[in-house]
Order: structure tokens, then sequence, then C-alpha cells
């Protein structure tokens, strides 16, 4: 039940590689195991929303599917005849579930987070956003967590926050790549608050020009957001062994990186996607390795040697998040 695949691991690194070149490159870091579990993770995250926004169909039945496939991923025993089986990625991950006693309830967040694509599309204010973000994201790092064997459940909290940072700057990020796709993330009430109450009438059109700078008024919100998140994703660092906590703090920086490049345009999405040089990425990734290995968190050190064990709650939005 608990056999890994070689060949699925192999494929889920190479969608990793293909998908994320900051999480690839971060991932390197990671001990070896963990790094295949967390190609594995990120491959599963990957196929589930690549399922609905590369959907032809319709989406509500490719929900249902993905909803089926968790059944199978979860069953106590393997159903070699279901269609789920022929799929290198979802027999990957349910190793990984298993062996890492990945709480189904995070899973089960990430196909709520694809339902709220499919169903509203709408986003009336900042708390239904967040909901989203650690139903997309926030709950990956919850299944990282379990990845990696955290020692405090109290890191659950810090790595949720992570994630819901990581998300809230790929929506800056995305604004206008999103609004061709015809979806609008920014919350209205604050597209409200700067002047754009109906910019949501005019998603399917050509992004209105006037929309601009009430637009970069609401990025500069979410992305200030998105460094509190972030100030919360580095107090869960200590929980980590050496080697992971060098992992994700540069995950974290190269990430926190693309908001520096939004910023550096004034918040102006009309620029589109922003993107971190590579040469900056690693530059990125020799701060994290000072931050973790000096002062304060060479104590990190000691705690590699403790034996790990699994976190013993699970963690729920809003409560154990925000």
């Amino acid at each position: 039940m608990h056999q890994r695949d070689d060949d699925a691991i192999r494929q889920c690194r190479a969608i990793l590689e293909a998908n994320s070149k900051s999480f690839a490159l971060a991932g390197k870091l990671l001990p070896p195991k963990q790094r295949d579990d967390a190609a594995v993770v990120y491959a599963y995250c990957r196929r589930v929303d690549d399922a609905i926004d590369e959907c032809t169909g319709d989406p509500r039945d490719a929900l249902a599917t993905l909803r089926d496939e968790l059944e199978w991923i979860f069953a106590t025993e393997e159903r070699a005849d279901h269609p789920a089986a022929s799929d290198v990625t979802l027999r990957a991950f349910r190793v990984v579930a298993q062996t890492r006693r990945i709480p189904r309830a995070y899973p089960e967040e990430l196909l709520a987070g694809m339902e709220m694509d499919v169903v509203s599309q709408s986003y009336p204010d900042v708390e239904t956003l967040l909901l989203y973000c650690h139903r997309v994201a926030g709950v990956v790092g919850l299944m990282m967590c379990h990845v990696m064997g955290v020692r405090d459940d109290d890191a659950l909290r810090n790595a949720a926050q992570l994630g819901l940072a990581m998300q809230l700057t790929n929506i800056c990020r995305d604004v206008l790549e999103d609004w061709r796709l015809g979806r609008l993330y920014l919350p209205d009430s604050l597209l409200a608050q700067a002047g754009a109450s109906h910019l949501r009438d005019a998603l399917g059109g050509p992004f209105p020009a006037e929309a601009t700078a009430p637009v970069s008024e609401v990025v500069e919100s979410l992305l200030k957001r998105a460094d509190t998140f972030y100030e919360g994703g580095d107090r869960g660092l200590e929980a980590l062994s050496l080697q992971n906590a060098l992992a994700i703090a540069a995950a974290r920086r190269i990430y926190a990186a693309i908001g520096d490049v939004v910023r550096s345009r004034a918040c102006d999405v009309r620029f589109g996607r922003a993107v971190v040089p590579l040469r900056r990425k690693l530059a990125l990734t020799a701060a994290a390795a000072r931050s973790v290995t000096e002062g304060a968190w060479s104590q990190v050190r000691e705690r590699d040697q403790r034996p790990l064990h699994l976190p013993g709650r699970i963690a729920r939005f809003p409560d154990d998040v925000i």
C-alpha cells in the first residue's frame, strides 16, 4: 500500500520543474525523501488546479471527478480498477498522503477552493478572499507540515499563513493575466474604497485604463497584508530542522520578491506578470541560508537530531490560521 513508484516521482519532479521555477529551486534544498514528497504534493495540487482552469467542458463535472479521485486516494484499500489508478500523480499522492498521514481535510479544502472558482468567482470582501487563499494555498502549507514532520502543533498556523502570503502575492502578480481569463480576485470592498466599485462589470472586455490607479491601490493594500502573513510564516521556521528551514526560508524570500517587483512598478498591473530573475533568486537563497544558520537560528541545528512526530491536530480556518 505504501510502495514508492520511482517513475511516478520522476514525473512529479518534472511537473514541478516545468511549472514553478521558484519552488523547484527551493525544493532542491530539502532532504531527498522530503524533496520527492514535496514534489508529489505540488504535482497533485497542480493537477487539481489545471483540471478546473483547463476544463473544456462543464467545470462542475471536473470538480466531481476530482472528488471521486480523492475518495480513491484516501480509501483503505486501493481499487486497481478505478480510473485514478492509471494516473501517476494520483498514485504518488496516495502513497505520500498515507505515509505522511496527511489529513483528508486538507485536500478537501483544496477542492472547496476550486469550487469557489467554479460556482462564484466573486470576492465581496477581504475575508472571502482570505478563505479562498487558505483553501488553495494555506492547506498546501499544512500538508507540507506533514511532509516535513513538524514537531510543534503551533507551527501549523505559521505554515498556513505563509501559504496565504504566497497566494496573495500570486493574486497581485496575476491581475492582468486573470482578467484576460475572465477572473478578478480583488475584493469588491477594496475596489469600492479605491473608486472602482463597478470594475467587475467590465470583465470580459479590455482592462479599463481608468481602473489602473484604483487597482494599483488595492494591489498595494493586499501586498501589505501579505507582508504580515510572511512575518507569521517566519515565526514557524524554528519548528523545522535546519535543512527544511533553509528550503522554506528560500521559498519565502523568493516569493516575497515577486511582490517587490510589483511594487517597483508602482503596482501598475498593465506591466503584466512580475518575474524574479535567476540571479536574484540565488542571492535570496544565499540570504536565507545566512538568516537560518546565524544568530538565533543556530538553535535549529540542535533540533535536527530529535525524533520527528506528526502534527496532533488539524488546523481549521479561520481560528487556527488568522
